[in-house]
């Protein structure tokens, strides 16, 4: 399907791996030019290249930690200089550690909120003239399905993804009557590099395969009791053309949603 984004521009944070390069690759395929924020210099080049040859020529990546204001700031004059517009925003970027809650100090919790909820309310503010400047614009805030299917060890990550999906149905509101579309997609387990990275060695022990998705899924029942109707983890993939499409000129009617890309677990 022709998204309507040839020659959309577009910004995802997160987008050197797993789910933000996912919709990184998606978007730059549909032909739109894009530009990822991301800390590692290794892993945002060989993204930049892949993007490149999945059908975005002029991709290019920054250096950019969402944690910091000032960097976020300085990323987004040079999108200004570059593009004078944006029509995309993907804010994937996120807290990658967990922890229960007796276990936690306040700096934790306010590590977790600042990635994975302030970040994007500040790349969205300085996004904001850029997105205005353009002839239509799109903002995908990714969360994640822990906000409704909650799991000790991941208190202070779920406060801050649960305050992000909050946020972006004010926004919605906020920016709906300019055209600015604004939805939120909540992915359940996927196999994306830092998920099997981090479980293999947990995996291994129980005899199962971290690359494998029936595997994947079987360790995240037996230890968090979280099953999904698929009986399998998902593909970076599958939820990359979601963001995608959400991000493009083919939504052009749905804004405050929060999207379940999950495999099926029940929940609303």
């Amino acid at each position: 399907m022709d998204l309507g984004l040839a020659g959309a521009a577009a910004v995802v944070t997160g987008g050197s791996k797993g789910i933000g390069r996912a919709a990184a690759e998606c978007l730059a395929a549909d032909g739109a030019r894009v530009c990822i924020f991301a800390r590692g210099d290794a892993s945002r080049d060989a993204a930049v290249e892949r993007l490149r040859e999945a059908g975005s020529p002029d991709a290019f990546g920054l250096a950019v930690d969402v944690g910091s204001a000032e960097q976020v700031s300085a990323a987004f004059r040079a999108i200004a200089e570059r593009w004078g517009e944006l029509n995309c925003l993907v804010n994937c970027a996120g807290p990658s550690s967990a922890g229960h809650f007796a276990d936690l100090d306040d700096e934790v919790y306010f590590e977790h909120y600042n990635v994975g909820a302030v970040s994007a309310v500040r790349c969205i503010r300085a996004a904001l003239p850029l997105l205005r400047a353009a002839g239509w614009a799109r903002i995908v805030n990714v969360s994640a399905h822990s906000t409704k299917r909650q799991s000790p060890g991941l208190i202070s990550y779920t406060a801050a993804k649960s305050a992000l999906t909050s946020i972006s149905k004010n926004l919605a509101k906020t920016l709906g009557p300019e055209g600015i579309l604004v939805n939120t997609v909540s992915p359940g387990t996927f196999l994306s590099a830092i998920f099997s990275e981090n479980l293999r060695p947990l995996l291994a022990r129980r005899g199962l395969d971290a690359e494998n998705p029936y595997d994947a899924m079987a360790f995240i029942e037996e230890s968090y009791g979280h099953s999904v109707d698929l009986g399998r983890a998902g593909k970076v993939e599958e939820i990359g053309c979601v963001i995608a499409f959400l991000a493009s000129r083919r939504n052009s009617y749905m804004t405050g949603a929060n999207l379940n890309v999950d495999g099926g677990s029940d929940f609303c």
